[in-house]
């Protein structure tokens, strides 16, 4: 999820109650609900060490309790009162937790069982920036700064209590938030499962959330032959024969090059539902440009997450890339 999501998060969790157990807990937590994310440094290297690092080990349960450690070092260098260092330590646990659960939740998800599996988790349930989310979040923030303004007669207690009530509306908001779109997603993996493409039963199905109606998906289907992307709309009937239909390529030696290089299984290692393309390359004469795409994040036209080579025709790799945006000139 983003940072937003994530600090009022740890934010609610201190107001909620966990503030009781040692002082400073709201930094501690906000801290800790954002800490697996420093590894976006690797950034810095580019986008295919991004691709690499960002949500690998600090997003892994066998992490957790290491990287939960480095919101009370920051707490402690900062903070003019003492720590409860067990209660300092069993929050920031928690604010770490916080994270993981939500990273799983979206489509890009998360590798909770590293160095031992680099297995992804992804709920597939909410996109990385929630509109419902974000406005649950504001309207828990705002609510007691307005409810302060309207009375001055309230007192700081009155305040405090304000704030938590506001903080557990906000997570129990979340929590139902979270447990009725994966009942939506569920219908539509349903829907989606349950019909058949150009005469060919479906091989997978994928639903991914629109980012502002709960109702409405973008449906993926493979077959045996083909990808189709489809407006799913559970309100709504669901026509099979109305998606945008992207044929697969056959089998080439052209395809086996490709995926043999660092670029393409670094980034096969992340794609869940790649797509491959093949076309004549303009240089080398006789060459080929292969592309692999994920279609969680774009289609054939507007791709997103994309790894690209140029081959001569002999199979030569010219040069590779990866891209988070449309494929690079050939």
């Amino acid at each position: 999820m983003d940072q937003l999501t994530h600090t009022a998060t740890g934010l609610f969790l201190s107001r909620a109650g966990l503030d009781r157990l040692t002082p400073h807990a709201g930094p501690i937590l906000m801290l800790a609900a954002n800490m697996p994310d420093i590894d976006v440094v690797m950034g810095f290297g580019g986008a295919l060490d991004y691709l690499n690092y960002h949500r690998h080990l600090t997003h892994s349960l066998v992490m957790l309790p290491i990287v939960a450690l480095l919101p009370l070092l920051v707490a402690r260098i900062f903070a003019r009162q003492p720590l409860r260092w067990p209660g300092a330590y069993l929050i920031s646990v928690i604010g770490v937790a916080s994270h993981l659960a939500l990273d799983s939740t979206n489509i890009y998800g998360v590798r909770l069982l590293l160095p031992f599996s680099a297995r992804w988790f992804h709920l597939d349930i909410t996109t990385v920036i929630d509109v419902w989310i974000w406005t649950a979040i504001l309207l828990a923030l705002a609510a007691p700064l307005i409810s302060r303004l309207v009375s001055s007669e309230i007192g700081a207690k009155t305040r405090g209590e304000s704030a938590r009530r506001f903080a557990v509306a906000a997570l129990a908001f979340l929590l139902l938030y979270n447990c009725g779109h994966a009942v939506l997603h569920a219908r539509a993996v349903a829907t989606l499962d349950a019909r058949i493409y150009q005469g060919s039963p479906p091989s997978r199905v994928a639903a991914f959330p629109d980012p502002i109606n709960p109702w409405r998906f973008t449906g993926l289907v493979e077959t045996r032959d083909f990808a189709s992307l489809h407006d799913l709309d559970l309100r709504a009937g669901f026509d099979p024969n109305a998606g945008h239909i992207f044929y697969k390529p056959e089998p080439s030696p052209a395809i086996d090059a490709a995926r043999r290089t660092p670029t393409f299984r670094d980034f096969l290692r992340f794609s869940q539902y790649p797509f491959w393309r093949v076309q004549p390359a303009i240089e080398p004469e006789g060459g080929f440009t292969v592309e692999a795409m994920d279609l969680r994040f774009g289609s054939p036209q507007q791709p997103g997450f994309l790894a690209g080579a140029v081959l001569t025709s002999r199979l030569d790799v010219v040069r590779t890339w990866f891209t988070f945006g449309a494929a690079k000139p050939r």
